[in-house]
């Protein structure tokens, strides 16, 4: 609320004086020691921003937001790393899911039925993976990812371009009550800052400093997808994209994307295999934890001692599709759900994504299962 004192110039005084209250309690000199001009050395120094800053207290209350400094150890650790990283964020709903892996989920305001479907469909998988789905809470894309993410109760982070009292835009009012209850509604504006067209591009470095990669979902060569994708690369994250029909412009820039390096998305699992091995750890834990797995499996799956005895899977389905894999031959999909008479394709294909993410079952290339066992 200082005049003069932006993102990068309050990152450099926390950097210097390791928290804001030595910052406010540091003389004009020190200040200007630590990289600040006279003026506004002589506006931190002064305390003028503490009215304003109590009104914004009083907002928050009456929101139920809360306030997470970058000193608070809830913040993201990899929003941090970045450059300009926000000095604070508002905050209202589930904060523990600021501590989860999440993936930023972008694309076009105006999507096609395609893009509407495939941004559900991933969001979704990806959220029963164990990942939090951030996105921007604009229409379009980023609103299916929110609601499909919803549908299966999986974590989801709205990051605003707005104070988070701010519904934009205003049909997702009841949107926005559900994440703030089920999920996090997240800005580093302050309170009552309306959503400038200016800010999103702001909003947009959160998402991906955040994020562990970033899935474009349909948008135009320059759109703010595209955007968020630039900054995904600039913070050194993941570059994910799913492919359209090139005729259409809304195609454009995830096509454009694959073919600067971007990796193609068809399905959760093409995400999943490019992330750094502890982060697939997380997931795993978060798999088993939720599948509350024990570790009594079905003998026909003991025989010779498999890597999943301590592992095994939580539905009668997927038992039954770990007895009919082996461990020296791989079956194609198509094979496995001819053999499981009694299951159909959607059951088979839902107990694969558990056993994969039980780390009992993995998949090889065309479409091709192999049980996981010991060494």
């Amino acid at each position: 609320m200082t005049p003069g004192l932006g993102t990068r110039k309050a990152g450099q005084l926390i950097a210097v004086f390791r928290t804001p209250q030595a910052a406010f309690r540091a003389s004009r000199s020190e200040l200007q020691a630590a990289g600040l001009s006279p003026a506004v050395a002589q506006s931190v120094a002064s305390g003028c921003a503490f009215e304003d800053a109590a009104d914004q207290q009083q907002q928050m209350l009456a929101a139920g937001a809360e306030l997470i400094p970058m000193t608070d150890p809830r913040y993201p650790a990899l929003l941090r790393e970045i450059f300009d990283a926000p000095p604070l964020l508002f905050a209202r709903g589930r904060i523990d899911l600021l501590d989860t892996v999440m993936l930023g989920i972008v694309g076009t305001r105006r999507p096609t039925a395609y893009g509407n479907a495939a941004a559900g469909r991933l969001a979704k998988d990806l959220a029963v993976a164990g990942m939090t789905i951030v996105s921007g809470m604009a229409r379009g894309i980023d609103t299916a990812a929110h609601k499909a993410v919803l549908e299966v109760a999986g974590g989801t982070i709205a990051v605003y371009g707005s104070g988070i009292d701010q519904v934009y835009p205003a049909e997702n009012r009841k949107l926005t009550e559900e994440i703030a209850s089920k999920g996090l509604i997240l800005s580093g504006f302050p309170m009552g800052s309306p959503p400038y067209p200016q800010n999103f591009p702001v909003r947009n470095r959160i998402i991906s400093g955040m994020s562990v990669g970033v899935l474009v979902v349909e948008g135009s060569e320059y759109s703010g997808s595209a955007i968020t994708a630039k900054l995904a690369a600039e913070h050194n994250r993941e570059v994910f994209a799913v492919p359209g029909n090139i005729t259409s412009k809304m195609s454009w820039g995830p096509n454009l994307l694959i073919k600067q390096g971007a990796k193609l998305v068809q399905e959760w699992n093409d995400v999943v295999v490019e992330l750094k091995p502890e982060v697939r750890r997380k997931l795993l834990d978060h798999c088993r934890n939720r599948l509350k797995i024990s570790g009594d499996l079905p003998d026909a799956t003991k025989a010779d001692g498999a890597a999943s005895d301590s592992y095994g899977p939580s539905s009668p389905v997927a038992r039954t599709v770990l007895t009919a894999l082996q461990p020296d031959a791989a079956m194609p999909l198509d094979q496995l759900i001819d053999s499981l008479e009694n299951c159909s394709s959607s059951e088979v294909l839902a107990a694969l994504f558990e056993l994969e993410l039980a780390g009992v079952v993995r998949q090889l290339p065309g479409k091709c299962y192999i049980k996981v066992w010991a060494e």
